[in-house]
């Protein structure tokens, strides 16, 4: 009897014991999340975060919710304008996002307001720091082909709408430094050293902001741009 007490005793304590290391895990857990909001899927998005493991899946939550958007935009302070709904059937724009102050050229949008955020965390976060390290100077304009486009994936009379179609995607084509140097994807991905180590960085930050990304090493239709959209991939997107 006093074997099984001792034993009963021991699995109540090593319960007590395993309970302790579980909240103190949790708790430790809370605080980091506090002290790192782009993890915690629960935290306010604030552009002014780097990405985390939740930004990319909160960027493309918000699609459905452009207000929503808005006020990330508002809390990052990023200068836009939003226009009224325009478009019908799969081309149809109920979210119509201008970002005012932009890189982009031409001016950005009008796009998604997911997209818009995307880029300008992607400019601030990934492309910036990138063009600082690699290139030694800081990016002053973003060359891109398009937003909007009412058309299916590659164009085609059947199959599936593009991101294009409802302004949810961007293509971009090159990088016009500081410095005067203008570093294009179509030049650069195999061009010098450097240009193809800032592509590459810039592209892999994408990755973390959009849903999908596409680059020269996804197919030769994106060897002149990269591919950025806000179509929800699930966990980690879809990046090549």
């Amino acid at each position: 009897m006093r074997i099984s007490r001792d034993l009963g005793r021991f699995s109540f304590d090593r319960t007590i014991i395993a309970i302790l290391v579980l909240v103190a895990l949790l708790a430790g857990a809370r605080g980091w999340l506090a002290e790192h909001p782009q993890h915690d899927p629960f935290a306010p998005l604030d552009l002014n975060d780097p990405p985390g493991w939740a930004t990319q899946r909160k960027l493309a939550a918000m699609r459905g919710d452009p207000q929503e958007c808005r006020a990330v935009l508002e809390r990052s302070e990023v200068a836009f304008t939003s226009l009224p709904a325009t478009g019908e059937g799969e081309c149809a724009r109920p979210d119509r996002t201008v970002l005012t102050a932009s890189l982009l050229a031409p001016n950005g949008g009008p796009a998604t307001c997911p997209v818009a955020a995307g880029t300008e965390l992607w400019l601030r976060q990934g492309v910036q720091p990138a063009a600082q390290s690699i290139l030694g100077s800081r990016v002053a304009r973003v060359e891109h082909l398009g937003i909007f486009n009412c058309r299916r994936v590659n164009g085609g009379g059947a199959g599936s709408w593009s991101e294009h179609a409802t302004g949810n995607a961007i293509d971009i084509a090159a990088f016009v430094l500081e410095d005067g140097r203008r570093v294009s994807v179509i030049g650069g991905w195999n061009g010098t050293a450097e240009e193809g180590a800032f592509l590459r960085q810039a592209r892999d930050a994408a990755c973390e902001v959009f849903g999908t990304v596409l680059s020269p090493d996804y197919n030769a239709a994106h060897a002149d741009h990269l591919h950025l959209d806000q179509a929800a991939r699930g966990f980690g997107g879809f990046c090549r």
